[in-house]
């Protein structure tokens, strides 16, 4: 970690966070008091950790967190770490569902910024390429406070079963969206493409690897127009074969 960037309109703030990350290790501080100054470092600074206000004058965490991760820019996977005074509940959720991956409440001690940079760096959580979401997995969220015990939907997740019926959700909710939202439905369609390959390896079915790599070079090819989208559309209804009535997927 050698780019920080800082999106904060109290400098005092920005200072104090910046005095404990140089503690912790040799960064580079990027400082922006609003949104608009903050996307135009993110284009230009290609940070390797972004902070960002919950919401303050000139500053919606929010949205500039949504914002990146809907991007094509190289830090769109970055992690995120939502710094404010407000630590409510709908803070707290708000920043899970906007990307988010650890939540920090001000005033913060060292020893809590070390917490959330082990939780970002030593922890990672898997990649969710959806289109209503885009970000690390929700289920893993816990802002380095909670106690309690993983609850059972999380410690299943990693299953085949779990795992491909997720990835046919996103695909259907992708191909409904090619034409309001194309850019990131592809993208949404070109990970879950290798997810299902994944899968389909792992559990050994022959059928599902075909149909992921067909889809996966379709998403590849960049181009445009009527013909191209139904030939997409033709790989996503193949994969749709797999999923049951019940909206879960099955692998057979």
């Amino acid at each position: 970690m050698q780019r920080v960037l800082v999106v904060d309109p109290s400098t005092a703030a920005v200072r104090l966070l910046g005095d404990q990350l140089r503690h912790v290790g040799n960064v580079q501080i990027f400082a922006a008091p609003t949104v608009e100054q903050g996307w135009g470092m993110v284009r230009t600074v290609d940070p390797q950790m972004i902070f960002v206000e919950h919401a303050s004058a000139g500053v919606d965490g929010l949205a500039l967190a949504r914002k990146i991760r809907r991007s094509d820019l190289a830090c769109r996977q970055a992690p995120i770490i939502m710094c404010t005074a407000e630590a409510t509940a709908e803070a707290i959720f708000g920043a899970r569902d906007a990307g988010i991956h650890e939540f920090m409440r001000k005033p913060f001690t060292i020893k809590d910024l070390e917490r959330r940079l082990e939780a970002v760096t030593l922890k990672p959580r898997d990649w969710v390429e959806a289109v209503q979401y885009v970000g690390p997995d929700r289920r893993r969220f816990n802002s380095a406070e909670y106690k309690g015990p993983r609850k059972r939907k999380a410690d299943a997740a990693g299953t085949p079963a779990a795992r491909l019926s997720q990835a046919l959700r996103i695909v259907k909710s992708a191909a409904q969206s090619l034409d309001s939202d194309p850019a990131q439905a592809r993208r949404a369609l070109a990970a879950q493409a290798a997810e299902l390959r994944a899968v389909g390896e792992a559990v050994k079915e022959p059928r599902l690897i075909e149909a992921a790599n067909a889809l996966g070079a379709v998403t590849q090819v960049e181009t445009t127009g009527a013909m191209a989208r139904a030939e997409l559309v033709k790989r996503i209804d193949v994969l749709m074969g797999f999923m049951t009535d019940e909206g879960n997927g099955r692998a057979a």
